[in-house]
């Protein structure tokens, strides 16, 4: 009898040990929260923001990063002694260095040199060590080639993200919203609004809801200078774009992870925009927070907006993806946003007026 047997009972072994470490991590974090944001009670929607910057690693990639490294263990692509390689502009690469760590294992993050100074502290901080592109467009082949020359694991969070989630349950943030909102006066929102940068959360937002046979509604926000939105628009995956100025989201190419059939309604929101709601998200709910969050927030009120044109009463949901120490010297730096042309003030005038309409 002909027999080729490949059991490796200390990499199982191993691997089996590494698993418990990543869900023992999750175990010991309670839930991230959901706040109510203050809007006039006479309006009769409430807003409620999903803070994922409360997580171990300050945002709403240590969920991505968890199921990352539980899908590549189960998979067999980590072993003991693996170096770990990512494609990150910053937040999800903090996350990853932090589960390595966690495993005793090397990591690398590919990243942009435009990347801010306080996320590769952040890596660095974790354990992780960064190496710098000229642009966006080359991290992908050159995490891939890093991979190949180490003997490492590329975790492609750009193909991965909407497939290592368990859509249908397992504490992911969309069964999180929805337990959270059960003793609201509005627990089906009529809107849950997020941003894209894998695409994972809102494939896992769509997917979840359908599967519950819920009729609340998907809206993805995309900054200016991403390809979603064209694509999205048009139909088509092979758009192209220059690339985002805010961190963490949008993407120069249509990533495998964005689902476009799950999703609703799609709004384009200018940079000035983003930074003017993130700013006055920090000023209103006394929480700093970050770019990707101010997009949130934008498209978030230009929904509330409609449906109080519509007469509607209801809830709409967004996400706090992380804080806003991350960015100290870049969009809370008035000199900063002057380089580069950002004009925030119309639109932060317009939001400060928003509550008193």
């Amino acid at each position: 009898m002909d027999f080729v047997d490949r059991c490796e009972p200390a990499c199982r072994a191993w691997i089996a040990e590494a698993i418990r470490k990543v869900e023992a991590d999750a175990n010991r974090s309670a839930d991230t929260h959901l706040h109510v944001f203050p809007l006039p009670p006479e309006w009769g929607i409430d807003l409620y923001l999903k803070d994922e910057s409360v997580h171990p690693t300050g945002s709403l990639k240590h969920r991505l990063a968890r199921s990352l490294f539980l899908y590549a263990l189960s998979n067999g692509w980590i072993r003991e002694g693996t170096t770990v390689i990512e494609a990150s502009s910053g937040s999800t690469a903090v996350s990853e260095a932090y589960f390595a760590r966690l495993l005793g294992l090397p990591f690398v993050a590919v990243m942009p040199k435009t990347t801010s100074p306080e996320k590769i502290a952040l890596i660095e901080f974790q354990g992780g060590s960064c190496h710098f592109t000229d642009d966006g467009s080359q991290i992908y082949a050159e995490a891939q080639r890093l991979a190949a020359e180490t003997g490492g694991h590329y975790m492609d969070q750009f193909t991965y993200a909407e497939r290592a989630t368990d859509w249908r349950a397992n504490n992911n943030i969309a069964a999180s919203i929805f337990e959270q909102l059960l003793l609201e006066p509005h627990p089906e929102p009529s809107w849950i609004v997020v941003s894209a940068g894998t695409g994972g959360t809102a494939a896992t937002i769509g997917r979840y809801v359908r599967y519950r046979k819920m009729q609340a509604k998907l809206c993805v926000v995309d900054p200016e200078g991403s390809a979603f939105y064209d694509s999205w628009v048009r139909g088509d995956p092979s758009v192209t774009a220059a690339g985002s100025r805010i961190e963490g989201i949008g993407r120069p190419r249509v990533e495998p992870s964005f689902l476009p059939t799950v999703i609703d309604r799609m709004i384009r929101v200018p940079d000035a925009a983003s930074i003017a709601a993130m700013r006055w998200t920090s000023e209103v709910s006394g929480r700093s927070v970050g770019g990707s969050t101010g997009t949130n927030v934008w498209g978030a009120l230009q929904l509330i907006q409609e449906m109080r044109g519509r007469g509607e009463r209801g809830s709409v949901v967004t996400l706090i993806c992380d804080g806003g120490e991350r960015y100290a010297h870049t969009y809370y730096d008035d000199a900063w946003l002057e380089t580069r042309g950002i004009d925030i003030a119309p639109h932060l005038a317009a939001l400060r007026e928003t509550l008193l309409t």
